[in-house]
């Protein structure tokens, strides 16, 4: 009976929350370096990751798609029809190939079958989203989506028809799942978690990410709840300087307690839709110099071990991310986990904090209150 009533208190004290587990995968990095493959992959498909961040263009995080590693899966339609996406705080569009598509990188993923779904409600609007290599074009149309339990009726979602190049044909991942704002979503069309806020489907208006470090499981986005055991340190509230991305202002970035870039403050999106820290061109360099990388960012594993924290100044407090972060190591050789890269905004430079930065804290996405939470890992 005291069992039962435990359990009872603890169903109760949960309330309307889910969680998603994400799998940590190899990245498409890794995968091609292990086959000799990497090189002239590139060589055949750059790729531009400022685009992502162009205002007035609705961008998917994909331009940095072969170091994405962490996925989750959710189901469309009556029955539910199963798929792999990203869940991706820098964008805003639900999408997956469907079986409209006949692109090479469509026909090995999941594609949706709106024939087979009773629920499943078709449009005549289209859906174009730009990437660094290419676009993806699509149809909208509305059906039931279960993420981790929780069913989001009539949600309004993407059927690719194309997807651009063949770059998608090696991802092991089907689509996205943004959780950005409204106002960047392509077509206008309403993000899940919106949804899930207008039907009561959760607790409170906030969703929260973990993502582990190297080999180890146990990551995930927890919708409509802040999970204690990854608080225990406190929680750090910034305020959002935009409500498109999850967009903050930076006061500086040091190392080695000098000052090393944003000197007069910047702006920075928290990105789990992006692997690296994309950093300022001209920062990029002056931070490669100092830690004695190369131009491409590689560095000797040896004098990797000595390296030190990046010390990231943001809303009057200090979020260290230690070599052990930053560092990448894969098959014998290591580089930094930092990309060059520049978008001009009217508040100054601009910093993606992507997963290198994420996996360091607990990172609360609050809608209600428009800020972000990190708590140190």
């Amino acid at each position: 009976m005291k069992l039962l009533l435990l359990l009872a208190l603890v169903g109760l004290a949960q309330g309307l929350q889910t969680r998603v587990m994400l799998r940590k995968m190899k990245s498409l990095r890794q995968r091609l370096q292990e086959q000799g493959l990497l090189e002239s992959y590139l060589e055949q498909h750059p790729y531009n990751l400022a685009a992502k961040y162009f205002p007035g263009i609705a961008v998917e995080p994909l331009e940095n798609y072969m170091d994405d590693e962490y996925f989750g899966t959710i189901s469309i339609g009556t029955p539910p029809q199963e798929f792999t996406v990203v869940f991706d705080t820098g964008s805003s569009n639900l999408w997956v190939p469907s079986v409209f598509c006949s692109s090479p990188a469509c026909r090995n993923h999941n594609r949706f079958n709106p024939a087979e779904s009773s629920t499943f409600l078709s449009t005549n609007d289209t859906l174009f989203i730009a990437y660094g290599t290419g676009s993806m074009t699509g149809v909208l149309g509305y059906d039931t989506i279960n993420v981790a339990g929780i069913n989001v009726r009539n949600q309004i979602f993407g059927l690719a028809e194309t997807e651009p190049g063949d770059f998608f044909y090696y991802t092991p991942f089907d689509g996205i799942l943004g959780l950005a704002f409204p106002s960047i979503a392509s077509s206008g069309a309403t993000p899940v978690f919106d949804n899930m806020m207008m039907e009561n489907l959760v607790d409170r208006h906030l969703f929260s990410v973990y993502l582990s470090r190297d080999s180890q499981g146990g990551s995930f986005v927890l919708f409509g709840a802040i999970d204690p055991y990854y608080t225990t340190r406190g929680i750090s509230w910034i305020p959002l300087s935009a409500e498109t991305y999850w967009q903050i202002t930076m006061e500086s970035v040091s190392v080695d307690g000098a000052p090393m870039a944003c000197s007069f403050g910047c702006q920075a999106i928290v990105d789990t839709g992006t692997t690296l820290l994309a950093v300022p061109v001209r920062a990029f360099q002056t931070l490669l110099s100092h830690l004695g990388a190369s131009s491409s960012g590689e560095i000797s594993c040896e004098a990797a071990e000595n390296l030190p924290d990046l010390i990231f100044h943001i809303h009057g407090k200090e979020f260290p991310v230690p070599p052990r972060a930053y560092v990448l190591r894969s098959n014998g050789y290591c580089s930094l986990g930092l990309q060059g890269m520049d978008v001009p905004t009217e508040e100054g430079e601009l910093w993606i904090l992507g997963d290198v930065f994420i996996r360091e804290y607990y990172v609360i996405f609050d809608r209600a209150n428009n800020k972000v939470g990190l708590s140190r890992l």
